[in-house]
């Protein structure tokens, strides 16, 4: 999230930076404001109504408008087989990587609506394409966005609203360091991509770039890998 964050303000966008904690976002605004970039911190949990209309709120108040959502928020609390998913569990992974961009994305709708069009760009994952062992529930969840993702570039593109998602592999990020941090498991990711390492979060955000600007004007309902090769 914020190597695309940071990408977008590079490229001259006016960016909200929205986590759950707001120590973590007023970090990356704030490195993005020395940068010489426009960035407004907003803390919100995706999860919550309240704070998703807040977020949405601030926006508009500050910048007028959203051209861009990326809808990048993701939870994965139990990792091992689907046996050893809970209801809880269930509905968590459900609610955080379905539901909340479904949500955000419907409620952005008529503002960028107003404005001409816009993009909104989802971080699915490569699970979502074929399911990731010891990642079968996440994995599901992640192939339901994809399926949202094509459903509102069908209904959505006459308003002008592209939709798109990525599908990363392993990127070294703090969310997947239960996977690179296992060296013997890292070196058996690696040794299986062509491209022999594992990807960075600027790997990903030059797609998100393209997808969220004008270079990617024709492009909507699609699947994008970032993924070194690991699909193939």
């Amino acid at each position: 999230g914020e190597a695309i964050a940071v990408a977008l303000a590079e490229a001259g966008a006016q960016v909200v930076v929205s986590s759950r904690k707001q120590d973590a976002v007023d970090a990356v605004a704030g490195r993005i404001r020395e940068a010489g970039g426009e960035a407004l911190a907003v803390a919100c949990h995706v999860g919550d109504a309240e704070a998703r209309e807040a977020l949405i709120q601030k926006t508009v108040e500050t910048f007028g408008g959203i051209d861009v959502l990326v809808n990048n928020a993701a939870a994965n609390p139990v990792f091992g087989p689907a046996l050893l998913v809970d209801e809880r569990a269930y509905d968590k992974i459900m609610e955080i990587n379905v539901k909340a961009p479904f949500l955000l994305s419907k409620r952005v709708h008529p503002i960028m609506s107003e404005r001409g069009g816009g993009s909104i760009v989802n971080i699915a994952s490569i699970g979502g394409v074929s399911p990731e062992l010891g990642l079968g529930i996440y994995s599901v969840s992640k192939a339901a966005l994809i399926s949202l993702t094509k459903t509102l570039a069908r209904e959505w593109g006459p308003a002008g609203i592209r939709v798109n998602a990525i599908a990363p592999g392993l990127i070294k990020t703090k969310f997947s360091k239960a996977l690179w941090g296992d060296e013997n498991l890292a070196e058996e990711v690696i040794g299986r991509l062509p491209l022999q390492r594992i990807g960075l979060p600027e790997d990903v955000a030059g797609m998100a770039l393209l997808l969220a600007s004008d270079a990617g004007s024709y492009c909507t309902g699609g699947v994008y890998l970032v993924d070194g090769g690991h699909t193939i």
